[in-house]
């Protein structure tokens, strides 16, 4: 899934090396705390600063004898800075690293996150303002409903990504958090105070209360706001793979010269990057799913969210990283095709100012149920004849009862339909936005 659309930086916080590097910050974050406590002396901590380091290949062969990876990161790491090694690692558990280190990285992930969110919010506020009012067919069930405006799609999504936005902050925030809190959470060999200090150290908050670990509903928390993100992505994917079929085609993907659409025919140009995205993102979902089996942990803790966190961690947000990035390239090369829309409008013979007619003859104080039956007749046979549906009102003697050719023209204007256009955009954008 590493290809031009992935930034570099998500990948590479998921190496081996990159874990290991996180497991020693806070190593290194806790033995600063002890000698700011006065327990290991300057020299030790001077030759601790110098030599801690580790060699991947070197951990891995001593984790085949140990079968404990972080004994054997712990092992490497002391070959290396010798007799001050005894401080390393003091009074903690496992997960007293593991846990606070797994807080750095999701916490750099989000900020890479969050940045591709941010670019896709720019690319659907420059769609939505260039076509704020570009008159387009609005479908309910898949049928034509009424007009909305191009415009107006792209501001709903905008809107919805700027939901995404504030869930996956909000996520990002809560998994901002370390412990250094010993086997059970009681700090039997450690102390509040030396966790704060490591915490402040790696820019973490303090988890207020840890049992072994972090409780896990932190990271669901992350992986569900993921999840969510994952839907605005298929959502958004759909309307796009919706309005490219052959007979809507008001927008299409950007095709590159030299692009093949399809093996056996030539002709075929296939919102590929909208399907792909609508499958990728069901990967987001599942994931969540898995997050939220790891919150129902033994006592104070168990190992079972280990081995899925070791998948779900690195798959999640390299894959959120690479759909949001594709997206903004979809959205950024999307060709928009107003005349199609036109087109679209005028292909159902107007039935869609129905309610327009529906709502003067209430006015003019015809029973509603009475007035709908009369629109609901006109409409029929404007439908079963092919003919403009104002002709058919315009020739329905019961209808012009009520309803001039002066007030049918004010009936008929589409520019209706766009009047609140405006006022949606100042709530979605602010007032006044221009761009």
């Amino acid at each position: 899934m590493i290809d031009r659309y992935s930034r570099p930086e998500m990948a590479a916080l998921w190496t081996m090396e990159a874990r290991f590097s996180a497991w020693l910050e806070v190593e290194l974050a806790v033995c600063e705390a002890w000698t700011g406590l006065g327990v290991i002396p300057e020299a030790d901590m001077r030759a601790i600063r110098e030599k801690a380091r580790f060699d991947v290949d070197r951990i891995l062969e001593i984790e085949e004898k140990t079968r404990h990876d972080v004994i054997a990161f712990l092992t490497a790491v002391e070959e290396n800075v010798g007799q001050s090694a005894r401080f390393i690692h003091l009074g903690c558990t496992s997960s007293d690293i593991v846990d606070t280190a797994n807080g750095l990285l999701l916490t750099r992930a989000g900020a890479i996150i969050l940045a591709d969110i941010d670019k896709v919010l720019g690319v659907l506020k420059g769609m939505a303002l260039a076509y704020k009012d570009q008159l387009c067919m609005g479908r309910t069930h898949g049928i034509h409903a009424e007009p909305t405006s191009f415009g107006l799609k792209m501001a709903g999504f905008y809107a919805e990504f700027s939901r995404h936005r504030e869930r996956f902050a909000a996520a990002v925030e809560n998994i901002r958090v370390g412990k250094i809190s010993g086997a059970v959470g009681t700090y039997a060999h450690l102390s509040p105070e030396l966790e704060a200090k490591a915490c402040e150290i790696l820019g973490l908050a303090v988890d207020p209360v840890s049992t072994q670990i972090i409780q896990r509903d932190r990271h669901a928390h992350y992986f569900t706001a993921l999840a969510l993100l994952g839907g605005g992505v298929e959502r958004l994917c759909t309307e796009l793979r919706h309005l490219q079929r052959t007979e809507v085609l008001e927008v299409e993907e950007g095709f590159a010269k030299g692009q093949k659409g399809s093996s056996a025919m030539p002709h075929k140009k296939n919102p590929i990057s909208a399907e792909n995205l609508c499958g990728l993102s069901r990967l987001l979902r599942t994931n969540a799913i898995a997050s939220m089996e790891n919150m129902p942990l033994w006592h104070e803790r168990d190992i079972s969210h280990s081995s899925v966190e070791r998948v779900i961690m690195p798959d999640s947000t390299i894959l959120a990283d690479y759909i949001l990035n594709r997206l903004a390239g979809l959205l950024k090369n999307l060709r928009i095709i107003p005349e199609n829309m036109k087109r679209n409008l005028e292909s159902s013979y107007g039935l869609f100012y129905s309610q327009r007619v529906l709502v003067e003859l209430v006015e003019l104080g015809l029973p509603r149920q009475r007035a709908y039956e009369m629109v609901q007749a006109a409409a029929m046979r404007s439908w079963d004849t092919r003919t403009p549906f104002r002709d058919q009102v315009t020739d329905d003697a019961e209808i012009r009862k009520y309803i001039s050719l002066e007030t049918l023209e004010r009936l008929f204007d589409p520019c209706y339909y766009l009047r609140y256009v405006t006022t949606i955009f100042d709530r979605v954008f602010g007032p006044g936005v221009k761009e």
